[in-house]
């Protein structure tokens, strides 16, 4: 049924109160498709990077311990996104109490991801600018724990900020057919501060003082100078593994605040195409297990014997994966 002007509606039989069916324009359909994709390829990717981290029991370092908790953010984010594509391209037939949990559950997993970059990039500040206490200082058990105390706070933090829409799920709904979801202007302010500005910010500080000394310890490495000055050069001195892991992981985080920043910056102007801001939003996390294939030769060999189903052999967990 259409509406007096020709537009057709999400529930005809609401002919007051039902929203009009939006009509994407054809680069819309065309750009949703490709989000579709993506989304698709990032749930695949990021499985397989947790089956790698799961299974393999060499694997279950502190750092790759982070980098399991980030693909499961990033595995359910490719989850929801698949029912984004259909929430900015159709009417919403799910009821508002569906919307309400669909937004909540959203916001835990944006901010359990921003949480993880956080964590990392912490990871990696401790193992290259304080080497000697690394390993006593961040193991597996206190990472666990970490990462379980950031989904926690993600859980009651996104809990306080959309109280509102969790006990009145139609407030911001202006017809049926519609799903949105909102906080007042404070808890915007709030929420801009807490998860954008303050994370962006203690991030590209910390990268910065691990990118700065990476590469002075890099050049003490190559130096014999230093070999021979330095009695302890093996403890003074940062693995080269873990200025491998800070580069991957530097990687990792810069390809994040590529994406995200602009999706932050621009949805506060007004007019700016929200199909493509969701684009930006979920490219980065179907990037990460590219990133982490292309540098870590253990992610390689993980996707071999999970191709080639050697995972399910006994003992498979006690594999020699570095």
């Amino acid at each position: 049924m259409e509406d007096q002007d020709g537009a057709e509606l999400c529930f005809p039989q609401l002919l007051n109160v039902s929203c009009i069916k939006p009509k994407n324009s054809r680069p819309d359909v065309v750009l949703m498709h490709s989000v579709f994709f993506i989304c698709a390829l990032t749930v695949i990717l990021n499985l397989l990077i947790i089956i790698s981290v799961s299974h393999f029991r060499q694997l279950q370092t502190p750092t790759n311990l982070l980098i399991l908790s980030l693909a499961v953010s990033d595995f359910l984010f490719g989850l929801m996104a698949l029912l984004e594509v259909h929430r900015q391209t159709a009417c919403w037939f799910l009821g508002d109490h569906v919307c309400s949990l669909y937004v909540y559950v959203t916001s835990i997993i944006f901010s359990s991801s921003i949480g993880n970059m956080i964590l990392i990039s912490v990871d990696r500040y401790v193992a290259i600018c304080d080497p000697l206490h690394y390993p006593t200082r961040v193991t597996v058990m206190r990472v666990k724990i970490i990462v379980c105390i950031c989904w926690m706070c993600s859980v009651v933090y996104n809990a306080f900020l959309l109280k509102d829409v969790l006990t009145q799920p139609d407030l911001f709904n202006s017809c049926y057919g519609q799903c949105v979801g909102g906080a007042d202007s404070i808890s915007q302010m709030i929420d801009a501060v807490l998860s954008s500005i303050a994370p962006i910010t203690v991030i590209i500080i910390l990268y910065m003082r691990v990118f700065v000394t990476a590469v002075s310890q890099a050049r003490a490495m190559r130096s014999h100078v230093a070999a021979v000055t330095l009695q302890c050069s093996g403890t003074v001195m940062t693995k080269k593994s873990e200025l491998k892991a800070a580069r991957t992981l530097g990687v990792v985080v810069l390809v994040f605040l590529i994406c995200y920043c602009p999706y932050f910056c621009f949805s506060f102007v007004e007019g700016f195409p929200a199909i493509f801001s969701v684009f930006l939003l979920y490219i980065s996390p179907c990037l990460n297990p590219v990133i982490y294939a292309l540098f870590y030769p253990w992610c390689r060999k993980a996707l071999r014997l999970i191709f080639s189903l050697q995972i399910l052999q006994p003992g498979s967990r006690e594999t020699n994966m570095l």
